[in-house]
């Protein structure tokens, strides 16, 4: 099935003298909601990270509606979730050794959560209970139950080489019914477990589009049914970093980081029919770049965030900006 794709109107959204990464999108009661990582020493970590939350009535006018950091503790990697008739925003967030920020443990990871009611009033941050020792990432609701994805070492095992913690980090589908509380719900990869974007058909069944941790692996398309215990599975032919996934219409479209051999990375953005992806386009970007998030204006329609360093820094340190593009299916 070929359907067109006009990118237009692409604009900077957000920019100062940070790096500003790791974008979502959303609409909530009648406005679009956009929120992303600020800080001032780059894309490692640092407890001089913020997240900010923005909001809009167009898509075009931004406002500052929540700010929040959690001491002693990297913050990144925002996802909304709206749930139970609340607006959540998730965050996982990494310890920071104080006498050095290289030096990491993946079981001193835990996942906060903001929420509010009307998108003006905010509760938090929180800790999720249940996610010691995961880095929480994307979110995605069926029904009354809330489920994110959660990275985890095997057994929370402790000094392993790296290359034996990439092999073992599995990825992990969490489950709610609160928003607050998680617990396992079966796994979306037991080795090389990594970043997964997910949503859920009418039939309760699960499409993913998982990040492979294995260096220089490609990206995989996942589906399973309920109770999630079996998986198929399909390599596909490049990387996807920081990978988003959503149902527009009556298609699937997945964007994020390209990265084909040696070749510069790119924000790209693809429809996947069946096992395969078609590439609809490459959006201005370089450097450091990547984690798109989208929402639906109606089936012809829709925004589209990421973040770029190349009018920036053009590597991973301050300055890099949050876009903003809109997508038109013809």
């Amino acid at each position: 099935m070929k359907t067109e794709l006009t990118v237009g109107n692409i604009r900077i959204a957000y920019t100062d003298a940070n790096h500003n990464a790791f974008t979502d999108l959303c609409s909530f009661r009648g406005r679009y909601y956009l929120t992303f990582r600020t800080c001032p020493d780059g894309h490692m970590l640092f407890t001089t990270s913020r997240v900010i939350v923005l909001a809009s009535d167009d898509g075009s006018s931004w406002t500052e509606v929540f700010s929040f950091s959690v001491e002693q503790r990297d913050v990144r990697d925002p996802h909304f979730l709206v749930f139970g008739e609340k607006l959540f925003v998730y965050s996982g967030t990494w310890l920071v050794d104080p006498t050095d920020s290289r030096r990491t443990e993946m079981n001193d990871q835990l996942g906060y959560a903001v929420w509010s009611s009307d998108g003006i009033h905010w509760n938090g941050p929180k800790a999720l209970d249940g996610t010691h020792g995961y880095y929480i990432w994307r979110a995605a609701a069926l029904g009354e139950t809330a489920y994110l994805v959660g990275r985890r070492i095997r057994d929370f095992a402790t000094d392993v080489s790296p290359e034996l913690e990439r092999e073992i980090t599995e990825a992990v589908l969490m489950k709610s019914t609160d928003g607050l509380s998680f617990s396992d719900a079966g796994f979306f990869s037991r080795t090389y477990g990594d970043e997964t974007a997910f949503l859920f058909e009418p039939d309760g069944s699960i499409l993913a589009i998982a990040r492979n941790y294995a260096v220089g692996g490609n990206a995989h398309i996942l589906r399973a049914a309920p109770p999630y215990s079996e998986w198929e599975r399909h390599e596909l032919p490049c990387q996807i970093g920081g990978p988003m996934l959503a149902k527009w219409g009556d298609r699937y479209i997945v964007g994020g980081r390209k990265k084909i051999g040696d070749t510069a990375p790119v924000t790209a953005l693809w429809w996947l029919e069946e096992n395969d992806l078609h590439e609809i386009a490459e959006l201005p970007s370089g450097g450091d770049t990547s984690y798109p998030g989208f929402v639906a204006i109606d089936d012809t329609n829709a925004l589209l965030s990421y973040y770029s360093s190349h009018e920036g820094s053009g590597t991973s340190l301050a300055p890099s900006s949050i876009y903003l593009a809109e997508l038109r299916r013809d």
